[in-house]
């Protein structure tokens, strides 16, 4: 899955917004069954290998969840930068329609696309390797966690 921030404005590299999206992951790994594959954040999306009882639901309320949590601190940060979001009838709206889910159906695939996730960072030139990047599941270190890629069960 794809989460695209509305109008593809960069806004998660600041102000603790990263935290926010990792909060929220974490919450749901600890009580929506959520199990992450890989996954990867950057400047104005995310992308996720995952799976969950309920994933409809999963995207629904993590969608919801973050996009108030965002706003909530926009609102504090950058309030002009909120002013970006506001739609004609005066509510906000932070995330894009559509999450560009991809049904993967074998293991190969599955590698395939958590490569093109990890290799994001590296493509947009922020980091040389995929490890460095400090919001990926290629980080050793990451703080979202993902489950082991030997994992024949995912």
């Amino acid at each position: 899955m794809t989460f695209t921030v509305l109008h593809w404005y960069y806004i998660f590299d600041r102000h603790g917004r990263w935290e926010i999206l990792k909060e929220s992951l974490i919450y749901c790994t600890n009580n929506k069954a959520l199990s992450i594959h890989s996954y990867v954040f950057m400047l104005n999306h995310m992308h996720l290998i995952a799976k969950c009882p309920d994933m409809a639901g999963f995207t629904r309320d993590f969608k919801k969840h973050t996009a108030q949590e965002l706003m909530r601190n926009m609102q504090k940060t950058e309030p002009m930068m909120a002013d970006l979001f506001r739609t004609g009838d005066g509510h906000y709206r932070i995330w894009q329609r559509g999450n560009l889910p991809i049904l993967l159906e074998s293991e190969s695939v599955i590698y395939k696309k958590a490569e093109y996730i990890e290799r994001n960072p590296v493509k947009k030139g922020y980091v040389e390797r995929p490890e460095y990047w400090r919001y990926s599941s290629a980080n050793p270190n990451s703080p979202v966690f993902c489950k082991n890629r030997r994992d024949s069960d995912f």
